[in-house]
This record gives structure tokens, sequence and C-alpha cells, in this order.
């Protein structure tokens, strides 16, 4: 087989599946279409449409794209099935029904930012900085009945250095996905469409990555100080771990905290106590003092420790919860 026999249908929609539809596209592969969420409204009164990242840039390769409301729709699936695909790739995107992901003769294959089988869900990036993992990756495997959970093609792996947050670590596997998308379809191409995989190793040490909400972004100031400074970074910048200041009258206002550094200074008083010097904030932990570097309160911009003290009076007689 060669590479211009293949007809290719992408999925996608933010701007982590851009990199590597840019890759197909750059590398010479016949994207035949594009499948991409619909417009989202956005704006004070919602009354703007806005394309997704993929979109966006599929219009400006002159690329014909698919907004499909429900991908069982009989509509959709009549007019992905017209463009003769005979594989799909998919990356960041909704879950999809065997009428679609079963259509093209050598299947769907999902580029997924973890290795599986560990991380499978919605949010794989944030879940590996969160609990302090020091090497993450990238999987490319056939989807089947079951989310993330399909025969295994190819893995590539990434370091997590100690002080990354996820914004590194997204631009990283950003651009190890769009590497391991264009070896795994020179594989194909190899293998007349049907590569060698293997089957995913079932345990019960296996680690989820859920969808993330604004609960689950609450810090736990009962927890240890580095897993504290790693949940921090697992949620910055994007969504942001938050927690509660109560003021020394009693009155509560939300505090996103964006940065912090592991002390080992010993702790002082209750965790959530706040203390500080001229230039440094800490929070008092189980089991010391962490150092906390860049913050938010409601309403305010981001700003540095030393300008949030600058605008605080007795610190000492405030904590978090």
């Amino acid at each position: 087989m060669k590479k211009e026999d293949l007809r290719i249908v992408f999925m996608g929609t933010p701007e982590f599946a851009v990199e590597t539809l840019r890759a197909l596209v750059e590398n010479g592969y016949n994207v035949v279409a594009v499948v991409t969420q619909p417009d989202k409204p956005v704006g004070r009164h919602a009354s703007v449409l806005q394309p997704s990242a993929v979109k966006q840039y599929a219009l400006q390769q002159g690329l014909p794209v698919l907004q499909p409301e429900k991908m069982k729709d009989a509509a959709f699936v009549e007019e992905l099935r017209s463009y003769g695909a005979n594989l799909q790739v998919v990356v960041a995107f909704r879950m999809l029904p065997e009428v679609v992901w079963a259509m093209p003769e050598y299947g769907t294959f999902n580029v997924h930012a973890a290795l599986l089988p560990q991380y499978r869900g919605a949010a794989p990036i944030n879940w590996a900085v969160i609990n302090g993992e020091t090497v993450t990756g990238v999987t490319t495997f056939f989807l089947d009945h079951d989310i993330d959970t399909g025969r295994i093609i190819m893995q590539l792996p990434f370091d997590i250095p100690d002080e990354a947050d996820v914004e590194y670590v997204y631009d990283g596997l950003m651009h190890l996905g769009a590497t391991i998308c264009l070896q795994t379809l020179e594989r194909i191409v190899a293998a007349d469409g049907h590569p060698e995989s293997m089957p995913q190793q079932e345990d019960t040490s296996l680690k989820p990555a859920p969808k993330i909400f604004k609960e689950t972004c609450e810090i736990n100031w009962q927890q240890p100080q580095k897993r504290i400074y790693d949940f921090v970074r697992g949620l910055c910048p994007l969504p942001g771990a938050w927690t509660t200041l109560v003021g020394p009258d009693g009155k509560e206002t939300v505090l996103k905290i964006f940065r912090t550094t592991k002390t080992t200074l010993a702790g002082n008083g209750q965790a959530g106590q706040l203390t500080a010097d001229r230039k440094h904030l800490y929070v008092t932990t189980p089991d010391g003092r962490l150092q906390i570097d860049e913050l938010q309160l409601a309403g305010k911009k981001r700003m540095d420790a030393v300008s949030f003290l600058n605008g605080m009076k007795d610190i000492v007689n405030y904590f978090v919860k």
C-alpha cells in the first residue's frame, strides 16, 4: 500500500488536535473530511458562535467540515459514509458509536494523551501531573466498544519534570501526539492497513482520568505538602486550583492558587494557617509550610505573592480552608 491509498477522516476539536491534523496535511496525507463539535455560543449574551480550533484550521486548508449534534444521526452517518474513508483518526473528540468507528475498512484509531491502560478518560494530562507522575506519554489504539480500551498500536513516553505544570505537559504531548500519529500511519501503510496491535493489560492498579469539574479543583489542606504541590500544578493554568480565604471577620473569598514551592520549613499552627515574611507567603500543611508564589483573589488579577501581601493587612489572622 502507498500513503496515497489512505482516505482519512479526521475527528477532533481543541487546539491539542490541530497539531496532529496539521501534520497529516503537511505530510501529504489525503484528509477527505474533518469532523468536529458544533460551534459554541460565546460572549456576554451567548450571541456569537465560536468555531472550534480544528474547524478554523480545516477551513483554512479547504477541507470539508462536518459538525453533527448527534453522532448517531442518520443524515450525518450517511454523509460521513459518502466520503469513502478507509481510515479514521481521532484526537481529543467525543465517544463514537459503533456505526461510526467501525465504518472504515481499516478501522478508527485514537491518539490518547497517556500511556494506556493508565489514565483512561477525559483529563489524562491533568491527572498524571496531579498524581505526581514523572513519566506520561501518548498512545495510539483502535477504538472498540468501551472508552480507551482498544488494542494498542504504539506508545511514546514523555518525561514530566517536577516543576512542570499542565501547560508544559499539554504542549509537549500535543507535539508528541502528532509524531506518534505519523508513525502509526507509516505502520498502517507498511502493513497494508492491518498493523500489529496488542490488547491492553488489565490490573487493579489502574489510575482513572475522569472529567474535571469545579469541585474537583478545591484544595484539601489536610494532605501532605507534596500532594498539594502536585495538585496545584496539575490544574495550572486551567481550570486552576482554588481554596476559600477566611478573614478575621469571618468573610470568605474564593482564592485561586497557580504556583507553589515546596519548603523544609516546619509548620506553624493548624493546616491552612497563613504566615508570611516580607517577600514570601506560606500556608501550613500537616508536614510543613508550602510557599504560595502566584495566586488570584476573586474579581482580581493573577498576581505574585509580594503583590498580594502588599494589599493585605495582618495576614496571620487569615487562613484557608
